[in-house]
């Protein structure tokens, strides 16, 4: 018996077809202001691939909206609103952060000017201190080294429409959660959630977080592709954050060139491909929307939930 997928396959071109007639309202210097280290997005890359994304995502969203009117016409209850979340999901180096950017720009200029915020689950790391006493510090990623709770407590404020939230800040450079920093979140009508583990489904949990979102997305690429990236990342921030004294890298300033690539080898494999292969890959199918990469970073396969 053929077993049907539960996802429509769309080649690159037969997506970027299907809004064709769509104003792109990014420019070369949008571009160049949302492109993360060693991305090579464009704005042809956007227009493709993305104007199409935030199409959907538009069309979700006013679908949304129009059943929570419904809904609160039918329990008596007026103007009572709850922010349309997107998930964005997949391994490290994949260039999550850098989509959610430029999602984010993008969906903010829909005609209707929504408020879209963009939280990473990077601030709902563990502090270093609590890891180093937990014994995760080389486990940074995987899903034991985040704050569960305080993640799933922030959703559920976001989704009760709490007009001021705040979620902690995490800072790339020390590599470690900002004690006296918050990152306050009012009121959005749209909330765009990004990190590694956000479509994890612990077992025997009552709550995920998925239970609050209203469309995922999952990025992918061949794992020999991630890797080189994220060797090349790791050298453009040797060159970079790394000669910062403040960097938690910064003891790798000085290694060769030879040096710098073998150490973020072993930090790849020891680390990140297995938090891919162990925790992030078998979320795959979870997700709405499935984005494979190619090895010029380029979307060339996009799987839609039917």
């Amino acid at each position: 018996m053929t077993v049907s997928s539960p996802f429509r396959r769309f080649t690159r071109q037969q997506w970027a077809a299907l809004s064709p007639n769509t104003p792109l309202p990014l420019t070369d210097e949008d571009i160049a202001a949302l492109r993360g280290l060693c991305d090579r997005l464009s704005l042809a890359e956007v227009a493709k691939t993305y104007l199409p994304i935030s199409s959907l995502l538009k069309l979700r969203f006013e679908a949304d909206q129009q059943l929570l009117a419904l809904q609160n016409a039918f329990v008596g209850r007026k103007n009572e609103r709850s922010p349309f979340v997107i998930a964005i999901s997949g391994s490290v180096s994949v260039g999550k952060s850098t989509f959610a950017r430029t999602l984010q720009a993008l969906l903010s200029r829909w005609p209707c000017q929504p408020n879209v915020a963009l939280i990473t689950t990077d601030g709902f790391l563990y502090p270093n201190a609590i890891l180093q006493e937990k014994g995760l510090m080389r486990r940074k990623g995987f899903p034991e080294s985040y704050d569960l709770p305080r993640l799933l407590s922030f959703l559920h404020a976001v989704k009760s429409g709490e007009d001021v939230i705040e979620a902690p800040v995490y800072s790339h450079l020390s590599y470690d959660i900002l004690p006296d920093q918050k990152q306050t979140v009012r009121k959005p009508d749209v909330l765009i959630f990004e990190g590694l583990n956000v479509l994890q489904a612990p077992p025997r949990a009552t709550v995920i977080a998925s239970d609050y979102f209203d469309f995922s997305i999952f990025l992918e690429a061949d794992k020999d592709d991630l890797e080189r990236w994220y060797v090349e990342r790791f050298l453009a921030l040797q060159r970079t954050a790394f000669q910062n004294p403040a960097s938690y890298f910064y003891r790798y300033r000085t290694l060769d060139r030879e040096e710098a690539i073998q150490t973020a080898q072993s930090i790849w494999r020891e680390i990140n491909l297995p938090n891919l292969v162990e925790n992030i890959q078998p979320t795959r199918q979870r997700a709405d929307l499935i984005l494979n990469k190619g090895s010029d970073h380029q979307i060339e396969t996009i799987w839609l939930r039917r």
